[in-house]
């Protein structure tokens, strides 16, 4: 099914579509408001492109209430192309300012009168929570509103009875992740990545002097972000809003940092956030962290403040995807409304869009404050939700190494070996799992160079120091290898012998997946084998079975978007150029499909869904069609404001998936483009190759990699603690898992049970969620797609649905 392709399937057709989400006759008004954060500019585009191409008519409300308190210019209608070029920049291009005259009714009302004159009844929100509690009263008193308007002669009754409600949607836009209801604000992701860039560089210098640097990261009232740099980066000690450290912390935190000088670790990292504060509600500043360390242990320290660099710079590709599915289910979800239906917040839950109650998530998140205002920590912790517990009880355990004394010894050997090509985030995971094993009271060996290395017995027990500062390291320090092992059984089940494995932890992409497979059928002949077996997938791929998500593909796609990004740029200022993109994957298109996303591409030629010649010239015709119509960029002056034209981008792209197919290669899609795009536009080709795998693991793949990793390790220790567990012959289905994230919950899968959704020729899963995403790309690029759409009117409750446990992400 091609770019183009328009005929119906089984869940319903375009026209079907069509008529579900009409909005033809309505006007949609979206506004960025309070502080700004990246992401923000590529919801915009999705709202005014998802609008337009529903037929409704799309409104700028330029510089937040304030704009819509003012009217007039700060309305404008908003065309396709005036959301062009915008994806990758950060900010938001319409504007943001706090407003005062929106807080009261004489406000409102003037608010209200402005978007009658243009017909606005649904309004699309991008903010935190004040922005989203000031949309909801002002859908409250809508009705009210006209009335009073209609009394003082400013509209008739006829508008009163015509617009005489008001829908309101709301995308949270935060850096903080500080709103209750949804894992992931817009802007978070991009800002852990400022701060990461931070850590990585400043422990370069660190190492090098033997320095302590305390850094203080952004959060007033929610300890996020600060949680979980110091999760992704290994951090010695952080302080939290949320979790003020005990009485006492000061020597605590003296002992601690000495400790682990004592260990031989160069350097120490304390994060903390702006609004970090102790068991008193007195404020702890970084200042005082620096005085307290220099004064008690005389170590040379620094403080760095990120302030707002953290809010800066481009977007990533998460937030860009996230902000992107937003802004398509927001209007979606206007579209669906009814006088009914109250104000909504559309929301992420696992890999989920899901719509809430706006007002229940205000009030938990309120909750949150009101119980760190009354000392109730506990509370705090649980009302921010089961993912920023688990955060930090993840940090706690890997932080902090109890005496050997207090560790109560399991007598058990767990090996941890990498298997497949490098992923990064992979020593993240590696580092979490050693460390979690050795606090269960297991002793770790480590594996190298993959299966072949175990079978000439590269294995070595490992320590909690050996893993300190693996996080950020990019690739696999254990070494990894494709090679399987079924022709060395022999040999791996005689050092499993020799080093008295009980249980095998494998990282790794789709050849550690055929590795457990083959391991697990070899329990007959060998019982060596039989030991509890878990596989945390780990490939820039994405394409093991039993998970939604892999290490080290958010890494990958960051890697495809800032080269996109640069290339783009490149064609700025000369004439009009389209850029065909080959990426990695194998058969599996999800870096090309999720990179088309985030690049704003116009096309992604992926296996999965087959295409042809036609298909091909259709997206020329396209992309021809696209490049005559371009508007010149300039400026265009209006009250008071420099209002930006982005006109057609000169740069277009098509993503090419490495094996999408064997004779439309890259050469010959180039060529086509060439000779077909004479006279309109000239093409370029660029192989990312080998730089998808390589750098630095981002924030999400540290984070990932951790906690997911950390889990399996639990996994392991609870089947080890079950009776008769050491010693105990494993040998049912549910000893041999992928742990992986399946839709909204962490899933441990048998691999005897996922051998039925495995397609081996091709190496992919028979089924993949991100192919529902397809139909949003083309959508965004202008083409008719077809596009499933969320039940009318349903909103998730927001208390937990059951004892499932939550993938937050």
């Amino acid at each position: 099914m091609g770019d183009h392709d328009v005929s119906p399937n089984p869940k319903g057709s375009f026209r079907k579509f069509l008529e579900q989400l009409s909005g033809a006759g309505k006007a949609i008004g979206v506004l960025t408001s309070g502080g700004d954060a990246q992401g923000m500019n590529a919801a915009v585009r999705a709202v005014v492109r998802m609008g337009i191409y529903v037929g409704a008519k799309v409104y700028f409300i330029y510089e937040g209430y304030q704009g819509m308190v003012d009217g007039g210019s700060n309305i404008v209608e908003a065309d396709w192309e005036s959301v062009s070029s915008i994806l990758q920049v950060g900010g938001t291009i319409i504007g943001s300012a706090r407003c005062k005259d929106f807080r009261s009714r004489e406000g409102r009302l003037k608010a209200a009168h402005n978007l009658l004159q243009l017909g606005i009844t649904n309004l699309c929100v991008i903010g935190g929570d004040g922005s989203l509690t000031g949309a909801n009263i002002f859908r409250k008193e809508w009705s009210g509103l006209l009335e009073e308007l209609a009394r003082e002669g400013k509209i008739n009754t006829e508008e009163v009875q015509k617009h005489g409600y008001l829908n309101v949607v709301g995308m949270v836009g935060s850096i903080d992740n500080d709103f209750c209801g949804t894992d992931m604000t817009i802007g978070t992701d991009s800002a852990l990545h400022r701060i990461i860039e931070v850590v990585d560089a400043i422990m370069t210098t660190a190492q090098s002097h033997q320095r302590t640097f305390v850094l203080e990261v952004m959060g007033r009232h929610c300890g996020y972000l600060a949680l979980v740099s110091a999760l992704a980066c290994g951090a010695d000690w952080v302080f939290l809003p949320e979790s003020p450290p005990e009485e006492g912390w000061q020597e605590n935190m003296c002992i601690k940092l000495s400790e682990n000088r004592a260990r031989k670790k160069r350097l120490n990292i304390i994060i903390v956030a702006e609004g970090a504060i102790d068991t008193q509600n007195k404020a702890i500043t970084s200042e005082q962290i620096k005085e307290l360390v220099v004064t008690q242990l005389g170590y040379d320290t620094r403080v760095t403040i990120l302030g707002h660099v953290q809010r800066g710079g481009t977007p990533s590709a998460f937030d860009r995807i996230l902000a992107s599915r937003m802004g398509v289910e927001a209007v979606v979800a206007l579209l669906q409304a009814t006088p009914e239906t109250p104000a909504c917040v559309v929301s992420l839950s696992g890999n989920q869009a899901v719509r809430l109650p706006l007002m229940e998530c205000v009030q938990m998140t309120q909750e949150v404050q009101k119980a760190m205002d009354e000392r109730r920590f506990k509370d705090a912790v649980q009302l921010r939700g089961r993912s920023f517990e688990n955060n930090l009880n993840t940090y706690k355990r890997l932080a902090i190494k109890l005496p050997d004394s207090q560790i109560r010894k399991s007598n058990c050997n767990v090996g941890i070996v990498n298997v497949g090509a490098p992923a990064a985030g992979m020593n993240a995971a590696v580092r979490a799992a050693v460390r979690v094993g050795i606090a269960d009271g297991h002793k770790v060996f480590a594996v190298y160079d993959g299966f072949e290395g175990f079978a000439k017995g590269q294995v070595k027990e490992i320590g909690w120091a050996d893993v300190g500062g693996w996080t950020g390291q990019g690739g696999s320090i254990l070494g990894t290898k494709r090679t399987l092992p079924g022709k060395y059984l022999e040999d791996i089940a005689a050092q499993m012998h020799t080093h008295g494995i009980n249980a095998l932890l494998i990282i790794g992409g789709f050849e550690a997946y055929l590795g457990l497979l083959e391991l697990s059928a070899a329990r007959e002949k060998h019982k060596e084998f039989c030991v509890p077996m878990v596989m945390v997938p780990a490939t820039v791929s994405n394409n093991v079975p039993g998970s939604d998500f892999s290490i080290g593909a958010d890494t990958a796609l960051n890697t495809i978007t800032d080269t996109c990004d640069r290339i783009k740029q490149s064609a700025s200022g000369t004439k009009r150029r389209v850029f065909i993109i080959e990426t990695m994957g194998g058969y599996c298109g999800y870096l090309a499909n999720m990179g088309a996303l985030a690049a704003g591409a116009d096309a992604a030629y992926i296996f999965e869904e087959p295409f042809d010649i036609r298909d091909l010239q259709s997206n020329v015709e396209h992309l021809t069609e696209k490049m005559k119509t371009t508007i010149q960029r300039g400026l265009v002056l209006r009250e008071g404001h420099v209002q930006r034209r982005a006109g057609w981008e000169r740069a277009a792209m098509c993503f090419r998936n490495e094996s999408c197919s064997e004779n439309y290669t890259t050469d010959f899609i180039y060529q086509l483009y060439s000779e077909e795009g004479k006279g309109v536009f000239d093409c370029r080709k660029n192989v990312l190759g080998h730089m998808q795998q390589g750098g630095a693991p981002s924030p999400f793949d540290r984070n990932f990699g951790t906690k997911i990793s950390a889990r399996a390790m639990q996994w392991i220790s609870t089947k080890l603690k079950e009776p008769a567990g050491r010693g105990k012959r494993f040998v049912s289905d549910d000893s041999v898992c992928v742990l992986g994230i399946s839709k909204r919950n962490l899933l441990f899968q048998p691999v005897a049970e996922l051998k039925e959704e495995t397609d081996f020729v091709h190496r992919i899963p028979k089924e993949q969620w991100w192919l529902k995403l397809r139909p949003l790309m083309k959508i965004l690029a202008k083409y008719k797609a077809s596009f499933e759409v969320s039940d009318a009117g349903q909103l998730e409750p927001m208390q937990p649905r059951g004892p499932e446990e939550p993938a937050t992400i």
